[in-house]
């Protein structure tokens, strides 16, 4: 099993809850976040502002400010990660800065509280 943890933009959430469901992958937890990725900020200011140099601050203006995204939680079968992250690249790729971020890390175990059941039981089988 593995999780597959998704970072994207808030408005392309129901076109990947959609994508992810035809892929018979209908089971996702979501969650609103905040972030920014490395593309919007000049990492030199950055690192001057880190520094306290009131010349970068000024100069990072609004840059520094963190963008609502959705954050996506899946707990797949092994055989099935290829599968969940190309549906969420093909229903979130713009090709811009922004299109998002998938980590997939391993789940060691997983229980269905309502039947007791663990493991690969208790996920989709896409």
């Amino acid at each position: 099993m593995k999780e597959v943890f998704a970072v994207v933009r808030m408005n392309m959430m129901n076109k990947t809850k959609q994508a992810l469901a035809d892929a018979g992958l209908g089971s996702v937890t979501a969650r609103n976040a905040l972030g920014r990725g490395k593309g919007i900020v000049d990492l030199q200011l950055l690192e001057g502002a880190e520094h306290g140099f009131e010349e970068a601050i000024a100069q990072l203006g609004q840059s520094q400010r963190l963008i609502p995204k959705r954050a996506l939680l899946m707990i797949v079968k092994d055989d099935l990660v290829d599968k969940a992250v190309q549906t969420i690249i093909a229903a979130n790729q713009t090709g811009k800065s922004g299109d998002g971020v998938i980590y997939v890390l391993p789940c060691h175990d997983s229980i269905r509280i309502r039947t007791g059941e663990r493991g690969e039981d208790t996920l989709d089988d896409g």
